[in-house]
């Protein structure tokens, strides 16, 4: 695609020529024009389809070139260049059409990007009108969907793709090779979906000129293949182009690099492990992710600690989202810096944590009286390949909090339930009148009151009751000694919890174990 600066003034012109790489962006510099008068000349032998012109020249002006280089040729896009006191002008080269203006004083990149929109207008108006050329452009883009991101190698013509992709699959081959896949993604210039368009369209023009690949732009990535004759090409891959790529487009560039493959059948196999390094770009800060490096890895902590359980719960309980939110920081960016992290094992580290929420959840519901079907009131924890994963476990926990405290309302009737919440949460630490009444923000003597009044049982019962409660759950499933028990649970006596523990089951600890033990034997083997 070919360009024609025009202004009569040289600084300007030789400027703007030299400015911005324009054989780099995909389009031809044609020789600069002094004037208006010049360009006419030069238009019907030179056929530009961009012109980019100053509005105020000597003698014929910018919105008349643009009239008649239009009727010279239709189908050409003009560029106007203006001052800040040009709006008179600027409306009348609306009318006429003009494809877009730029002020004197914008930065190259600015002008690099008008001209990137022009031209990707002025392609999408040659796939209306050469519907052959466009054609054999889908054919050849469907081919490379299939062949390399689709694994589909087997109903496909190999003749097809040496003619629609020869970079790839020349006729005859010339020899031993390797064959890789990389996936390309691009942001700086806005968070629009037409500016990120906009941009790999310029990234991927600019690949074309500095590298032998063939590419495709897919989801909003470059999916780049390259083949290389063994023992030649050594700077033929993308990695080395980035640096360049940044600085000219001002933009930011991530690269990750598939597994290098030998046969051409096994292209699918490079683009899946490119897929799968590039899932890593959320969480590592480098804009270079080689599947080669990753698969490395033997995978981090995966389960959330007893000690992080009872830190989360007490946040919960308290329905402070600032503490959540920098809980889920010191949980996770332990595993976000260990180098042996795998995707897998974060993930399996949050649905830990999301596990430590529910059994919370469930827990402070049944102690307040509130049991329910949790997953029918709150959406279920789904962790998507490239999304940020600290933002997802926050907006879980914080949802489930949010759902526990929304349930208990507001008001005196809540001291009870809240205080029942603490004990329930706390029975291996403190959880006299005092501890709890500090925590409810009541005096010890009126929450005391309260509580024998809405729970109908006293305050020093109920604790014991949800001790012994969570010893009988303890005892059913653990191997733990009973002095571990008794501590666990908080009692600091095991004589005194033994003697605790028989008045309200009618057996001791160590019974109560015997006949859980005997009664789950029997309904195994039934």
């Amino acid at each position: 695609m070919k360009i024609m600066i025009v202004d009569d003034e040289v600084i300007i012109r030789t400027g703007l020529a030299k400015v911005i790489k324009w054989h780099e962006i995909g389009v031809d510099l044609l020789q600069p024009a002094a004037s208006a008068e010049e360009a006419l000349r030069r238009i019907p032998e030179e056929h530009p389809h961009i012109l980019l012109t100053d509005i105020r020249m000597k003698r014929m002006n910018g919105l008349e070139l643009a009239k008649k280089a239009k009727e010279l040729l239709p189908e050409i896009e003009v560029i106007i260049l203006s001052g800040y006191d040009d709006f008179v002008y600027m409306q009348e080269a609306i009318r006429q059409g003009v494809s877009d203006y730029l002020l004197k004083t914008s930065r190259p990149e600015e002008i690099m990007k008008t001209v990137l929109k022009v031209k990707q207008s002025i392609e999408e108006k040659w796939k209306h009108h050469n519907q052959d050329q466009y054609k054999n452009k889908e054919i050849r883009n469907r081919l490379f969907e299939q062949w390399i991101i689709e694994g589909a190698t087997s109903a496909i013509d190999s003749a097809l793709l040496s003619e629609y992709m020869p970079l790839l699959f020349p006729r005859p081959s010339t020899g031993d090779c390797k064959l890789q896949v990389y996936m390309i993604a691009a942001e700086g210039w806005a968070e629009s979906t037409a500016a990120t368009s906009l941009l790999l369209f310029a990234v991927d023009n600019i690949l074309h000129e500095l590298l032998k690949c063939e590419t495709l732009i897919y989801k909003q990535q470059i999916i780049v293949a390259t083949r290389n004759e063994l023992g030649t090409d050594p700077n033929n891959h993308p990695s080395a182009a980035l640096g360049k790529i940044e600085r000219l487009l001002k933009c930011k560039i991530w690269l990750s690099i598939g597994e290098p493959v030998y046969r051409v059948e096994d292209l699918h196999k490079s683009y899946i492990t490119a897929d799968y390094a590039y899932s890593y770009k959320p969480i590592l800060e480098q804009s270079l992710l080689d599947y080669s490096d990753i698969v490395q890895r033997k995978g981090g902590r995966t389960v959330c600690s007893h000690e992080e359980e009872l830190e989360l719960s007490a946040i919960l309980l308290e329905n402070d989202s600032i503490a959540l939110k920098s809980w889920v920081h010191r949980f996770l960016q332990p595993e976000y810096e260990d180098p042996q992290m795998t995707i897998d094992s974060l993930e399996s580290k949050i649905r830990s944590a999301a596990l430590s929420a529910h059994r919370w959840l469930e827990r402070v519901l049944t102690a307040t009286g509130r049991s329910g079907n949790i997953e029918e009131q709150i959406s279920p924890l789904t962790l998507k390949r490239g999304t940020l994963l600290k933002d997802v476990l926050f907006q879980h926990l914080l949802a489930l909090m949010e759902l526990y405290h929304h349930r208990l309302g507001e008001g005196k009737a809540t001291h009870t339930q809240k205080a029942m919440a603490y004990i329930q949460q706390n029975l291996g630490n403190d959880v006299g009148l005092q501890q709890v009444a500090k925590f409810v923000h009541l005096h010890p003597n009126h929450l005391s009151e309260v509580f024998k009044k809405e729970a109908g049982i006293t305050f020093g019962d109920y604790v014991t009751r949800q001790r012994i409660n969570r010893a009988m759950e303890i005892l059913t499933g653990s191997p733990a000694k009973i002095a571990e028990i008794a501590g666990a649970v908080g009692f600091e006596d095991i004589k005194y919890f033994s003697q605790v523990f028989k008045k309200f089951t009618g057996k001791t600890p160590s019974e109560f174990r015997e006949e859980a033990t005997k009664h789950v034997r029997h309904t195994s083997k039934s």
